[in-house]
């Protein structure tokens, strides 16, 4: 089926924006949503559409790694095949998903939530978000307004999207235990997750640069973010390997954290939207 022919239930989303992991707009159950640096597609389960994402933008859907002659002009296609959204890998180099590396080749579903996809290449990865709207609860009934599919309807129904109370218990879940590590570990992620080329950890001095402009007030030093990040090193370690000095040969350089927000990033602890977070407020005149 052509764009044309299913154009009601296939659009175009505009480049910029937050991303998609803090949400999406509203959307019938199943509907994927797919974004890359320079916009996206939405499409609906039974729409009959595969979307088609790569470097060459004349020859796809959805754009990513433009300027990266490693990744594939046709890199990759998502299609439902009436019951579950697949992703096939038909470019060179592997796309990492959260918890696997799919290969040239090979497929694999899409879990229905949100997930941040890379495909990875020599010198750069590139960040290709997915997110399937949620489907309803089984079950016993909600109220009339609350139910899953109303909420779905309104762009809000799904597990990555909680309330400034549910936070803390979220990131807790995720190996973090309160905003300000969150925040110090944004800065410290800053180059990652704005997709620089061959990003790397800023340095203690300029990540609590960045958290004395958020936060003015809070007396922030580079011995205090050195030991908000040292500690969830130290706490996170048992669970992910590359975290602790006697793990790395010399020189370890910048090795321990690079490691620690390459989880980061995988696992979606840290996401790209959270690159609002560095906003500065506005302080009064």
């Amino acid at each position: 089926m052509t764009l044309a022919a299913s154009a009601r239930k296939v659009d175009f989303l505009p480049a910029g924006g937050s991303g998609l992991a803090h949400g999406i707009p509203p959307a019938a159950p199943g509907t994927l949503f797919v974004q890359g640096p320079e916009g996206g597609m939405r499409v609906a389960p039974d729409a009959g559409f595969t979307v088609v994402f790569g470097r060459c933008k004349p020859d796809v859907h959805v754009c990513v790694g433009a300027a990266d002659q490693h990744v594939s002009r046709r890199h990759g296609y998502i299609r439902h095949d009436g019951a579950r959204w697949v992703l096939s890998n038909s470019g060179r180099l592997p796309i990492r998903f959260p918890d696997r590396l799919l290969l040239g080749g090979q497929d694999a579903e899409l879990p229905a939530e949100y997930t941040p996809l890379f495909i990875l290449g020599p010198d750069e990865r590139h960040l290709l978000e997915t997110r399937i709207a949620a489907r309803p609860r089984s079950g016993l009934a909600d109220p009339p307004g609350t139910g899953a599919a109303e909420l779905c309807e309104a762009g809000t129904a799904d597990r990555d999207v909680v309330t400034p109370d549910d936070r803390e218990a979220l990131l807790d879940g995720r190996g973090l235990e309160s905003e300000v590590e969150h925040l110090v570990l944004v800065a410290l992620a800053r180059r990652y997750l704005a997709q620089a080329p061959n990003p790397t950890p800023l340095t203690w001095v300029q990540v609590a640069e960045e958290m004395a402009r958020v936060q003015p007030d809070a007396g922030w030093n580079w011995r205090r973010v050195a030991r908000v990040v040292e500690k969830v090193r130290k706490r996170l370690s048992p669970r992910i390997p590359g975290l602790l000095e006697e793990e790395i040969p010399p020189p370890i350089g910048n090795a321990l954290n690079h490691n620690l927000i390459d989880a980061l990033l995988v696992r979606t602890t840290l996401v790209q939207s959270d690159l609002l977070l560095l906003e500065a407020p506005e302080r009064p005149n």
